[in-house]
Formats: C-alpha cells, structure tokens, sequence
C-alpha cells in the first residue's frame, strides 16, 4: 500500500518506519477469560459482558453506534462501595462514599480500554456518573444506560427502588460500561432469580415516597428531591436569584445552609440529598446476614436514624411527594420548589 501514497508521505520516517513492521491483527474475537482478568486487575470488582445486538438492549444500539462506530460488544463493570458510609446519616460520607466510587469506576475503565487499545482494538468507555451530555437536557444525557446492560449482563436485577441488586454485593455498587469494537468469546446471561428481598424498607426510608408498595416508582418526585443540587434543581435556584428582588428578598427566600450546600455543590461534585432507598437495602449475599439475624436490629440500626433525621424535603407543589412528606415527617421541613424543567 505504501507506493500508492504521495511521494512526501511514503517517505516520511514515521510511515516508513511503521511500513517496515508487519501488521498484526489482533484476534477478531476478544478471549472472555482474558478479558475478565484485565478488567479485575485494572480495579473492577465484578465484570460480565453484553452483545450489542441483545435484543433486551435494542434501546441502546443507535446511541453506542453513534458514540463508537462499529462496538459490537458491552463491557459491564461493577465497583463495591463501603456500606456504613453510603448509610450514614451525615450526607458528607454518602457522598463522598459515591463520588470516591465513581472515581475508582471511571480509572478501572480508563485502564480496561487503554489495555484493549494496546492490544489493538477500538474501546470506548463513557463516564459512569457525571460528566454526561448536558446538552442534551432534559432528554436523554447518557451516552449508554449502564442499568440494563448490568442486568443483560448477569450482574444484578432492578429493585423495585430502581437500582440494581448485585448477587453478592446486594446495591451497594456503581456501574459502568465500556464499548469495544470486537466480539467477546462468551456473553453473561440473565440472573434466573431476583436478589430483592421485597422487604420494602426502600418504601419506608425514601422521604418524598417516590417507591410505592406495588412497585411503582415516582420519577419526578425522586428526582426533584435528590437532586436539588443537580440540573433541574440548579435552575430553580438561579431562578430564585432572578426573581428576588434585592438580597434581602432572596435570602427569606433560601437559607445560609442552602446557599452553603450549593456551593459545595458546585465545588466538590453535586451532592445527593438521599440515597436512603440504597442505604436501608438488605439484598445480597454479603449484605444480608444481619437483617437475617435481626430483622428489627437492622431497622433500628440503619432505618430508623434516616427516618428521624431532620433535614429539608423538596418536592413540587400539591403533589403526592408534598403530601406524604407533611403526613410521614412532621419533623422534617418541606420545601415547595419549582422542578427547573421548562413546560413541567
């Protein structure tokens, strides 16, 4: 191929030099045994792997197409986090427990791709929390749904709190997915069994009542709570800047405390106002032995101070989220805010 290009570019020394090497290929399909030990020594604590043309995946096959042209398969990676901090009553150590987890997630794939880039094939690995496309606001900003991949994978089942339960680790894990332009020698399969307990106590830890006991799921009252700090709950609060009328006006509007915790926000990565739906999960075989031991221990233990905690509750107005906040928490101070989605 080399005398078919311009003369200035055959005799470049790094084309030359590239040119008197033999190509090598790597192997059209990527050992799974191989890989499995790459991505466990790069930090992963539980890997499997998804085909891109899984019909259970058919959602995603534009979007990792669009991002890495030609993936034909998903690496699914899961990372444990510690479980007394994300249960912790002191937001500060959930949050740090989760951000400290991201970080360990996103330099495992990093060191799974650039390993998979030396071994010769294309791999892409899309950020497994935050930074994601913001652009795209408020649609979808995910470059892939890290959630069914994990489950077509073998890696867990969606709760009814709408996390994955891990087998062993129960829901005390992050998630994430690298794309990779090869097959893999062997696919996970579906759990044949759920890892939920159907205990419900998501039901009674989460403060907005986003979890309902027949398995409905409140997306809206979840999020505007939770995330106050995050997109939505951002804009209301810039609004909130806009429309007070001098500095007085907006801080009868929004506390010190607030206006602090945003802008730890905004310094030190987005904060969650709770995760306690996570926290309270007894699933999973390394998890599970205390609740087993103790059923109202455990509640005592890891339920109740979530419960008991004071704090501020955010939810829109008139909704149910509102209603069962003043209802189940009268300790607790509801504040009726805006979503920070246009048309909503």
């Amino acid at each position: 191929m080399a005398d078919r290009l311009p003369g200035r570019l055959a005799e470049h020394p790094t084309v030359r030099r590239v040119r008197s090497h033999p190509k090598q290929r790597p192997p059209s399909t990527i050992d799974a045994d191989w890989l499995r030990e790459v991505c466990l020594a790069a930090g992963a604590d539980d890997v499997a792997f998804a085909a891109v043309d899984n019909p259970d995946l058919a959602s995603e096959a534009e979007h990792v197409e669009a991002a890495l042209p030609g993936t034909k398969s998903y690496i699914s990676l899961v990372v444990r986090m510690n479980r007394d901090n994300v249960r912790s009553t002191a937001r500060s150590v959930a949050n740090q427990e989760f951000h400290r987890s991201g970080e360990v997630l996103n330099e495992a794939a990093h060191r799974i791709v650039r390993g998979l880039q030396d071994a010769g094939y294309r791999a892409l690995n899309p950020s497994a929390t935050f930074p994601m496309e913001m652009d795209r606001f408020p649609g979808r900003i995910w470059v892939v749904a890290h959630k069914p991949v994990a489950v077509a994978a073998g890696l867990g089942v969606m709760g009814i709190h709408r996390n994955v339960i891990h087998p062993k680790f129960g829901n005390f894990i992050l998630l994430g997915t690298i794309l990779v332009d090869a097959p893999v020698s062997g696919y996970g399969k579906p759990l044949d069994y759920s890892p939920c307990l159907e205990c419900k106590l998501c039901v009674a830890a989460c403060p907005v009542g986003a979890i309902g006991k027949d398995g409905e799921f409140d997306f809206v009252a979840c999020s505007v709570h939770n995330y106050r700090e995050f997109m939505g709950g951002f804009t209301d609060w810039v609004q909130t800047i806009a429309d007070s009328t001098d500095a007085a006006d907006f801080r009868s509007r929004v506390s010190d405390a607030e206006n602090a915790s945003m802008w730890q926000s905004l310094s030190f990565k987005p904060n969650y106002k709770a995760a306690y739906c996570l926290a309270v999960c007894p699933a999973g075989e390394e998890v599970i032995e205390p609740y087993l031991d103790d059923r109202k221990s455990f509640m005592d233990m890891v339920l109740r101070p979530l419960q008991q905690k004071r704090e501020t509750l955010y939810v829109l107005p008139n909704s149910a989220a509102e209603e069962h906040a003043r209802r189940r928490y009268p300790h607790k101070q509801v504040k009726v805010v805006d979503s920070g989605i246009r048309g909503r």
